[in-house]
């Protein structure tokens, strides 16, 4: 009998290696990348990339970008952010026809997207799982989780705002699983709830409609807003931005090369 424990524990561990997943990876949470406020940034999700540009921290589309952009980006001395849109469907994306279509809601503003039902954790966090893995395994050092208040627009769906903390929550630990930092888009109003989750910010226009005060939450903790403009003038809005400790520039709607830092 002693000598089949050996053989009946190899073939267990066999067994046990045949029926598990590759699973994520994570960093221990003190070595994950905390952005710290102030940082300067650059965002470019389209045409073709400038790695130049004198910034500590990279914005870029994680499906778009090989491993060797994000490897040429760190010898370069970069922090890079994973773009992903986890809060609604893209047409152009390699893995759209896996989405089903009950999950698929009304437009959201842009073409070829619609807005997910985030209450399908079901079928959406396995989808996501993947996008995360693919982050994690390209080298990035975050990500940027796009359309992450659905709540407050109209998708379709009659998603409450339970429905969203519950699912940014869910964005967030996959993240963080995976050894990634994660940046709260947007969603100003649930910036109270959920500023223990996110590791920085990401907002657009808050200047605009005056509601830059309702990030300085993250920037009392410690934590980088990175934040863009695109209707403003760089007097308008830099001026508080400074003041607040933001990490603004001015862009074009289309998020090219071209940027004005404050």
């Amino acid at each position: 009998m002693r000598r089949l424990l050996p053989l009946l524990a190899g073939l267990l561990l066999l067994a046990t290696a045949c029926t598990a997943g590759p699973g994520p990876d994570p960093k221990p949470a003190e070595e994950r990348w905390r952005p710290a406020p102030g940082l300067a940034w650059q965002w470019q999700l389209s045409g073709r990339l400038d790695p130049t540009v004198d910034v500590p921290v990279y914005d870029i589309d994680g499906f778009d970008h090989p491993a060797s952009t994000v490897t040429d980006l760190h010898r370069r001395g970069r922090k890079v952010i994973c773009y992903l849109s986890t809060g609604a469907w893209e047409d152009f994306r390699p893995d759209a026809d896996r989405f089903p279509k009950s999950v698929l809601g009304k437009g959201n503003g842009w073409e070829g997207e619609r807005w997910l039902d985030i209450r399908r954790t079901d079928v959406l966090e396995p989808l996501m799982a993947e996008r995360l893995d693919m982050c994690r395994t390209k080298g990035f050092d975050a990500v940027e989780p796009d359309n992450m208040d659905g709540f407050e627009n109209r998708t379709g769906f009659p998603l409450t705002a339970a429905d969203q903390l519950r699912y940014n929550r869910l964005i967030a630990r996959l993240a963080h699983e995976r050894g990634l930092a994660v940046g709260l888009k947007n969603d100003l109003d649930q910036i109270p709830e959920l500023l223990r989750d996110f590791d920085f910010a990401v907002n657009e226009q808050c200047a605009e409609h005056d509601e830059c005060d309702r990030l300085v939450p993250f920037v009392a903790a410690g934590k980088a807003v990175f934040h863009v403009e695109y209707e403003l003038d760089t007097a308008e809005f830099c001026p508080q931005a400074r003041k607040l400790g933001l990490s603004s520039m001015l862009k074009r709607y289309e998020l090219g090369v071209w940027r004005r830092a404050c």
